[in-house]
C-alpha cells in the first residue's frame, strides 16, 4: 500500500526537518516547500498530496495566500501553523477553509495526533468508526478530541466518555443506572446523582450544543439533536 503523501510548507529548515522526521517515523511520505510558491508548484504536480500542514508567516506568498487560492480548486486538509495566537488570526484561518490551527511552539506528537485524526476523517487511514458526528460536535475517538464547530473542547476522560455513549445512543431515553453500569461499569458503588454532576459539567462545556442533552424527568437522560 502506498503511503500518505504530507507536504510541509515552513520557510525555517528546522521545522520542517522536526515534523518530517515525527512524520516519517509514523510511515508517512513528506513533501518539503519553503515558500508560498514552491508550496503550490509542487501541489500541482502531486495530485497524490492528502495533506498540507502550512505556515502562515513566509516569503514570496504567506500561508493565507496559499490556503485562498488551494481552496479554488481543491478540498485536500489543510494543518495551519503560526506564531501568533490571536482569536482573529484563528477564525479568518477557518473561513478560509482550514482544518486545524496550531501555535508554535508545539508538540511534534500533537501535531501527529491531529494529522492522523484529520486523515481517518477523511477515510484517508483508519477506521471511520472512530470518528462520531451529531450536530456541530464532532467526536474522535482515537485521538481523544472533541470539537464544536472546528473549535476544541476540553473533556475530562471520563466526560468523553459520557459523550461518547450519548452519541452512540441518540435518541434513547437512557436511565442513570443504565448510563451508570455503560460508563462507570458495574464495579462502581458510588451514588448514581454523580450522572447528574457529570451531565451538568458537560453540558456546560459543550455550550449551545449542550441543549442536545435532554433530561428525561423521573428517569435519566436522553441525546438528541434539535
Amino acid at each position: 500500500m502506498d503511503k500518505v503523501k504530507i507536504l510541509v510548507v515552513d520557510d525555517e529548515s528546522r521545522m520542517r526537518k522536526l515534523v518530517r522526521d515525527f512524520l516519517t517515523r509514523q510511515n508517512y511520505e513528506v513533501l518539503e516547500a519553503a515558500d508560498g510558491e514552491e508550496a503550490l508548484d509542487i501541489f500541482y504536480k502531486d495530485k497524490a498530496i492528502a495533506l498540507l500542514i502550512l505556515d502562515v508567516m513566509m516569503p514570496k506568498m504567506n500561508g493565507w495566500e496559499v490556503c485562498r487560492e488551494i481552496r479554488q480548486t481543491s478540498k485536500v486538509p489543510i494543518i495551519m501553523l503560526t506564531a501568533k495566537s490571536d482569536e482573529s488570526d484563528e477564525l479568518m484561518g477557518f473561513d478560509l477553509g482550514v482544518d486545524e490551527y496550531i501555535t508554535k511552539p508545539f508538540s511534534p506528537k500533537i501535531l501527529v495526533a491531529r494529522v492522523e485524526a484529520i486523515l481517518r476523517r477523511t477515510n484517508k487511514i483508519g477506521d471511520a468508526a472512530d470518528f462520531k458526528t451529531a450536530g456541530e460536535i464532532i467526536l474522535d475517538k482515537t485521538a481523544h478530541e472533541v470539537k464544536i464547530s472546528g473549535n476544541p473542547v476540553e473533556l475530562s476522560f471520563k466526560e468523553f466518555e459520557l459523550l461518547e455513549y450519548f452519541m452512540d445512543n441518540q435518541g434513547i431515553a437512557l436511565s442513570r443506572e443504565r448510563i451508570l453500569n455503560s460508563v462507570w461499569n458495574y464495579d462502581y458503588f458510588g451514588d448514581a446523582r454523580t450522572i447528574d454532576t457529570h451531565v451538568k459539567k458537560l453540558r456546560n462545556k459543550l455550550g449551545a450544543c449542550g441543549s442536545y442533552i435532554k433530561t428525561v424527568w423521573g428517569m435519566g437522560y436522553k441525546f438528541e439533536v434539535s
